[in-house]
């Protein structure tokens, strides 16, 4: 015998059963050991049925409780036949060092192999119909039939009451004089249910010819029945076909909704890129038009420069011809000084 690692609580999934409706349950695991244990939960239809979450740690002698909405059916389409589901769900969990988080669960942990112990609960789904379902029907009949009984034992008349339990002869009159205002509605009342008996007596063999044409229809279907399975086999062997180009034509409507969304982005793109190229292109012929104005003053400029620089030459050429050799009047003070030497010179005594 295997070691029981986990306990589960419930050992049945039940489901309230109702068409185009989700139905949710809840499951409550406990850890019976001193180790910390990972699960995860596997299902044979998991297109059907979402477990959140699937896959887990739960801490030494702990219980792990889902809520309501742990495991969630999907609304179904179609009913099963007699409300029997052939959907399981398998519980499998094994012992993990400490420290091993829900990230790290993986399929791999659950492979029996080298002695692990690997321990495996199996639970089956049951469908419950809802309380105002039809199925219900034949017991509020059964109420309501025991309830009219009841209705006419209450009904008997206050006379027969008397005489079973011998009141006095007073007492028989004050309820003879009770009776008499009520005596018309009891006799209505009467006439009433004799006439619903006469109409059950008419709709009794109606009824049973109906039920005779129920069961010769029964009958008829009886060969029938595997042929319509096999219809409803390709049925949904041609909706799961079908399944994958539906979801393909919307993923396609969906491209094409982004792509229009993308196109319009694009065009507002594109409009606010036009109107940033015209306000550039308006600064671009202001600038170009500072440009002529700088290179027309800087070639004016220029100009200027040159026949200023002209004239310095003309200037500085003047200037050097202008001191080329000795001028007059140093001349004419040299000669001065001289004569006046000279004339020193002759005076002055041998």
């Amino acid at each position: 015998m295997k070691p029981e690692i986990l306990e589960v609580q419930a050992q049945q999934l039940k489901f309230i059963f109702e068409l185009k409706k989700q139905s949710s349950c809840s499951v409550q695991m406990i850890n019976k050991t001193n180790h910390h244990v990972a699960f995860k939960i596997k299902t044979t239809n998991p297109k059907k049925y979402c477990v959140r979450p699937n896959a887990g740690v739960i801490d030494p002698n702990a219980s792990c409780e889902f809520s309501d909405d742990a495991v969630t059916m999907q609304a179904p389409k179609v009913a099963p036949p007699d409300m029997i589901s052939k959907d399981k769900f398998l519980i499998q969990s094994t012992v993990v060092p400490e420290g091993t988080e829900e990230e790290d669960v993986t399929s791999n942990m659950f492979v029996k192999a080298d002695g692990k112990i690997v321990d495996e609960k199996k639970l089956k789904v049951i469908l419950i119909p809802p309380p105002e379902s039809p199925i219900n029907e034949p017991l509020k009949l059964v109420d309501s039939n025991a309830s009219r009984e009841v209705k006419d034992d209450i009904n008997t008349s206050p006379a027969k009451v008397a005489e079973s339990l011998e009141v006095p002869s007073e007492s028989l009159e004050v309820t003879r004089k009770i009776e008499e205002p009520v005596k018309p509605k009891m006799e209505e009342s009467s006439k009433r249910k004799d006439a619903a008996r006469k109409i059950e007596e008419h709709v009794k063999p109606e009824m049973e010819e109906s039920s005779k044409r129920k069961d010769a229809a029964r009958k008829i279907e009886e060969p029938v029945k595997p042929k319509m399975e096999e219809s409803s086999k390709r049925k949904d062997a041609e909706r799961k076909i079908e399944e994958p180009s539906q979801v393909y034509a919307k993923r396609n409507e969906e491209f094409v909704q982004i792509d229009n969304t993308e196109e319009l982005k694009l065009a507002e793109d594109v409009e606010a890129i036009r109107s940033k190229v015209k306000e550039l292109e308006s600064k671009l012929t202001e600038a170009k038009a500072t440009i002529l104005h700088l290179t027309e003053e800087k070639r004016s400029v220029a100009q200027e420069k040159h026949f200023l620089q002209g004239e310095l030459d003309l200037v500085r050429s003047k200037r050097h011809r202008a001191q080329v050799g000795f001028p007059l009047l140093y001349v004419f003070m040299v000669g001065l000084v001289s004569l006046y030497l000279g004339y020193l010179f002759s005076c002055t005594p041998n």
